[in-house]
């Protein structure tokens, strides 16, 4: 009997050891009770912790007992909380924004050591705070250049808000604003960005190791989320530059319960160049504009249940009025995004969020002189149903998993005219409709103290469904059938498995080794004729001539904090394998579209894009900044372009070089400068013209065989922020953009003088150059 006893005296001690509670809740901005993202909880006792979540949640499950809480964000007051955990606890922390001095200025909100102890790789947390002090074209602050600064991330021309991922194209970039794609994230023809940093709370981009929870593109995910709106108190942000102007509200609607934001932004350097147009000028009745419109409401039902909706409307206007001959031309294209999301905590370990997303993206373009008008319309419809589900385990191993819906509606193009009375449709292609949907689910899980892997898997479903009439083609690209599907009718299905890879092993605490493996997907395509993002490119789905596009990546990296984690650096090396890319057929342009169906008119093929990144950012301290440097090669291999032979890319670039530093000299000024070098586009031009029956005939070299001048230039700003007088802050910002007046290469043109009779026949290359150096200042203020 006594060895029972004592049997049963193990056994429950044994169970009280091993009883396990759980701590939960939210870390917040204690002066705005906004969400703090990725803020870091440790417990001294274990050498573990946890970090937020997007929405501020976290979760730890740990052995009961007494144990010392650490919690940090980098800007804010560190908090120490001594807890008894003996039972499960919601526990919700605010914490205080700091007063930093100048020798501890530190600039990126995230753990300072995530670099090195992360499984992810190839992933890069922005500042906000950051990204306004750097200098910026004609003073407008801009997300998407800022990123243009990092490495494996390229512009697609000078001034251009597009970028290329790893030899990647423009449409194999997923762009996200509070979880709702964005299909044209430019403005000005890709001048600028349609992200208005006053609204924008975290800038989060992956460029290799993509997790399970994403996916429909090949390249990289941009993830930018919104402010929630202040909880506490009414707050006014706003700025007047040289071309554009912007307001952000937020605040209070029930206090600690319920929020608002709306935050807007426009150019008007239509209505102040408009008095100094001469009527007799051809310019008069000309002009462009654009703006942004951002909202969200935020409301906390309680701790368990919360609810979102934000809102994006952008708009790009460009008109010409000649009103001698009555013509008139209004083009105006832009983006809509609205999100409904529903985060539910079921219990201490269980996170779930719903959304539903409408986005929208279109391009019109109307002419009209006398009685002829004529109409192009194209876009692209989304409406999308998302549920994701966070499981925390323990401090060492997170279970995602989750499926996605998307219903598309496609507009290649829709073309229209009328003359005097009589209206014609020109166009009969109907919009094109498809399916897409995936299934996920992602394991995050240390193995011993050494390693962390993150492994997930994807399954993605694609459908093109009816309306929808095929326009068969023979050899010599004439109609010869048409097969017309019904209303829902299967045209296409694709299915397919994308596994997704990373480790981690940490060869001490302050070095790491990681390996990815990503496999994608991609199911929608944009058919564009020139390098850099135009609203006239156009959307258009996977279907039975466009299969999808596929693509894998390989990567390794080796990431080392020093000093303290005053400075982290690294060094990735990656390896992207491409397949069924798609490019206009030569000859080939997207009026060819009218009557015919849009991928009849292209031709497809593969590719392979391989680097090294180097990368260097010291984080505190009163001087800040990062050098990256890019060595890289893409490829691309069309049987149907440049003869079958390989080419590079559009986009290749051997070298890609940029220094970022950022001084504050006190608590008023603060100086920042900007050094990017990059090797020249890779281009197509004549080697060789000749004189024939009265014409000027060209003989071009290989596809993008010839290269622009190398891309150099330098930028600096100077910010001044004056004295606060209770709660009103403003500051100045005086810039100067390309501060050595270089000319760099937008384009080149052939020009030719002269008469051949006379033996005076010249031709001469001209290139030009879009912006000189150009100064600019900017005030801002909040209150």
């Amino acid at each position: 009997m006594k060895y029972i006893i004592i049997i049963l005296l193990f056994f429950t001690s044994f169970s009280l050891f091993a009883q396990k509670y759980t701590i939960s809740g939210y870390i917040r901005d204690a002066n705005s009770g906004e969400d703090l993202i990725g803020a870091n909880l440790f417990v001294k006792e274990i050498l573990k912790g946890a970090i937020t979540n997007k929405y501020g949640f976290y979760s730890l499950t740990l052995p009961a007992k007494k144990y010392s809480l650490r919690v940090s964000y980098i800007g804010y007051q560190n908090d120490t909380i001594e807890i008894a955990l003996d039972k499960n606890i919601t526990l919700n922390i605010d914490l205080q924004v700091t007063a930093i001095t100048t020798k501890e200025v530190i600039v990126y909100g995230e753990g300072l050591d995530k670099n090195v102890r992360a499984a992810e790789m190839g992933t890069v947390n922005l500042a906000v705070k950051q990204v306004k002090l750097i200098p910026a074209l004609l003073g407008e602050v801009d997300l998407m250049k800022t990123l243009q600064l990092l490495p494996g991330v390229q512009s697609a021309s000078e001034g251009s808000s597009g970028f290329y991922v790893r030899g990647g194209g423009p449409d194999q970039n997923l762009i996200l604003l509070d979880e709702a794609p964005v299909y044209n994230a430019s403005h000005l023809f890709g001048f600028f960005s349609v992200f208005n940093a006053d609204a924008v709370k975290d800038i989060n981009l992956i460029k290799g190791g993509m997790p399970a929870n994403y996916g429909g593109r090949l390249s990289s995910v941009l993830d930018i989320t919104m402010k929630e709106g202040n909880m506490k108190r009414l707050e006014a942000d706003g700025g007047i530059g040289i071309i554009s102007s912007r307001l952000t509200l937020q605040g209070p609607i029930i206090k600690d319960t319920c929020s608002f934001l709306v935050s807007a932004r426009r150019t008007y350097f239509d209505v102040l160049a408009k008095p100094f147009i001469p009527e007799d000028s051809e310019f008069n009745g000309s002009g462009y504009y654009f703006f942004d419109l951002n909202a969200k409401v935020s409301y906390r039902f309680s701790d368990k249940d919360r609810l979102f909706f934000s809102s994006y409307y952008g708009k790009d206007v460009f008109t010409y009025v000649d009103s001698k001959s009555g013509f008139a031309l209004n083009i105006p294209w832009g983006n809509t995004t609205g999100t409904l999301r529903w985060n539910h905590v079921f219990n201490n370990k269980l996170f779930m969020n719903i959304t539903a997303i409408y986005t929208k993206y279109y391009f019109e373009f109307d002419a009209t002189q006398d009685n002829f008008d004529f109409k192009l319309y194209s876009g692209i419809e989304d409406l999308m149903l998302k549920a994701s589900f966070t499981y925390i385990m323990n401090p060492k191993n997170t279970l995602k998993y989750g499926a996605d819906y998307i219903n598309h509606t496609f507009t290649p193009s829709s073309v229209s005219a009328r003359i005097g009375e009589t209206h014609i449709d020109a166009d009969k292609i109907h919009d094109l409709y498809a399916h897409d949907a995936a299934f996920y689910v992602n394991d995050e899980f240390d193995l011993g103290s050494r390693w962390r892997f993150n492994v997930g898997l994807r399954a993605t479903l694609f459908q093109h469904i009816g309306p929808f009439d095929r326009f068969v083609k023979n050899e010599n690209n004439f109609t010869t059938d048409t097969i017309s599907y019904a209303d829902g009718e299967e045209v296409k299905m694709y299915f397919n498995i994308e596994p997704r890879f990373t480790a981690r092993f940490e060869i001490t605490p302050v070095n790491s080794l990681k390996f990815a493996y990503t496999q994608n997907y991609q199911y929608i395509h944009l058919a564009a004729i020139s390098s850099a993002s135009m609203p006239t490119d156009l959307w258009i789905p996977s279907t039975d001539l466009v299969e999808p596009q596929y693509g894998v990546q390989y990567a390794t990296g080796y990431f080392h904090n020093f000093m303290d984690n005053m400075f982290e650096a690294s060094v990735e090396l990656y390896y992207k394998e491409l397949d069924n890319l798609i490019e206009y057929a030569d000859g080939a342009a997207p009026s060819d579209n009218m009557n015919d169906n849009a991928d009849n008119n292209f031709t497809f093929g593969s590719g392979v894009s391989y680097g090294a990144e180097f990368f260097i950012r010291k984080n505190s301290g009163s001087l800040t900044g990062w050098v990256g440097y890019t060595w890289a090669k893409t490829e691309r291999d069309f049987e149907g372009l440049n003869s079958g032979n390989t080419f590079y890319a559009k986009y290749d670039r051997r070298h890609d070089l940029s220094l970022i530093l950022s001084y504050q000299l006190n608590d008023r000024w603060t100086f920042s400068s900007v050094f990017v070098y990059s090797t020249g586009n890779a281009i197509t031009l004549p080697v060789a013209r000749y004189w024939l029956e009265g014409r000027i005939y060209s003989e071009y070299s290989e596809r993008n065989a010839m290269r622009m001048a190398a891309y150099h230039r330098v930028d600096i700003s100077a910010t001044y922020k004056r004295k606060r007088k209770g709660r009103y802050q403003s500051s100045w910002n005086f810039s100067i953009y390309n501060v050595y007046n270089r000319y760099n290469p937008f384009f080149i043109f052939y020009e030719t003088t002269g008469q051949l009779e006379a033996g005076s026949l010249q031709t001469k290359a001209k290139q030009v150059s879009l912006f000189p150096i150009i100064p600019s200042i900017t005030w801002n203020f909040s209150f």
